[in-house]
């Protein structure tokens, strides 16, 4: 009799360990999770996988880092040079951008223009920064080919360069103008196989030529990395060449500080709306990046119709749209 005590001690400790073990199991089933697997690899060999635990954890939090730094891993400004009474403008464009989402991406929009000049605008205009926060107002009297677009330009180092945020704060700077339409998403899928130094994008003028090494980008909307950006700042050549035709005085600054070894023309992506037709039109097609020369309504709503702007708009019993 006193022999049979230790031997039912032997079997009741197995038979212990064996229904944590069998426990665990049933609550990893329960639910198919990796940290369920990690929490049973660690009820049944709590000793053996410490190690392995942790460098798992820190891979997949590696992996999760690096997934959200890719979702805005290019940061792009478009500055749209307009003027402080376009009021109606400014609202209706920040519906047609403010609907899109481009994925891997950060895109800031600006409204662009020079000193406030009447009563009405410093409170109108005020209202807009209290409410959207999305207008820059530069130290220039009014203009368009007589040094605006250099204004903005130098401009930005001193208002984004920041030792608090990332560098560059943006890796591309955009120049365009409240008539074109850009689509977004494709502007970004252009960018991402492109060089984020020394870099000029846009539509090569003229119409006919695919060069973008002869003369220059349209003024329809041009876009530049951040160091040439810092350049035109830095530089005398800018500063001595400002008045004529802003986009080709822009492609004369290129040109003579032999800058932007990386050019990428984005025609036919890029181009007037089909009417009237031109050497710079076509019909409008899915692979666009931009339109321009939207210059009334029934154009925008007839490109903005094409490319189906409303068909992601949830259904409601608050209205009904046919």
């Amino acid at each position: 009799m006193k022999s049979s005590k230790p031997d039912r001690r032997r079997f009741i400790i197995p038979s212990f360990f064996f229904m944590i073990l069998i426990l665990c199991v049933l609550a990893s089933i329960n639910e198919v999770r990796f940290d369920n697997l990690l929490r049973f690899g660690r009820c049944a060999f709590p000793n053996a996988t410490t190690n392995t635990s942790h460098s798992m954890s820190n891979e997949v939090v590696s992996d999760q880092a690096s997934n959200s730094s890719s979702s805005e891993d290019i940061r792009i400004l478009i500055g749209i040079l307009t003027l402080p009474d376009q009021y109606h403008r400014r609202h209706f464009l920040r519906m047609i951008y403010g609907t899109q989402s481009p994925v891997g991406a950060q895109v800031d929009i600006k409204f662009v223009f020079c000193n406030l000049t009447k009563e009405d605008q410093k409170v109108l205009v005020a209202l807009e920064i209290m409410r959207y926060d999305d207008i820059i107002i530069l130290n220039c009297k009014e203009n368009m080919n007589k040094g605006k677009t250099y204004t903005y330009f130098s401009s930005l180092p001193e208002m984004f360069n920041s030792s608090d945020g990332p560098y560059p704060p943006y890796h591309y700077v955009m120049k365009t103008d409240d008539d074109t339409y850009f689509r977004l998403e494709n502007l970004v899928a252009s960018l991402k196989p492109l060089s984020r130094d020394d870099l000029y994008y846009g539509y090569v003028i003229p119409c006919p030529s695919m060069d973008p090494f002869v003369h220059y980008m349209s003024g329809m909307g041009y876009l530049i990395s951040w160091d040439i950006v810092e350049w035109i700042k830095d530089s005398d050549i800018p500063k001595n060449h400002l008045e004529g035709p802003e986009d080709k005085v822009f492609g004369d600054w290129i040109r003579e500080g032999h800058r932007a070894k990386n050019r990428y023309n984005a025609k036919w992506s890029m181009y007037n709306f089909p009417e009237p037709p031109t050497r710079c039109t076509h019909e409008l097609w899915p692979d666009t990046v931009a339109v321009h020369l939207l210059k009334n309504q029934e154009k925008w709503i007839r490109t903005l119709k094409y490319f189906n702007v409303t068909d992601n708009l949830k259904p409601s019993k608050l209205y009904h749209i046919p």
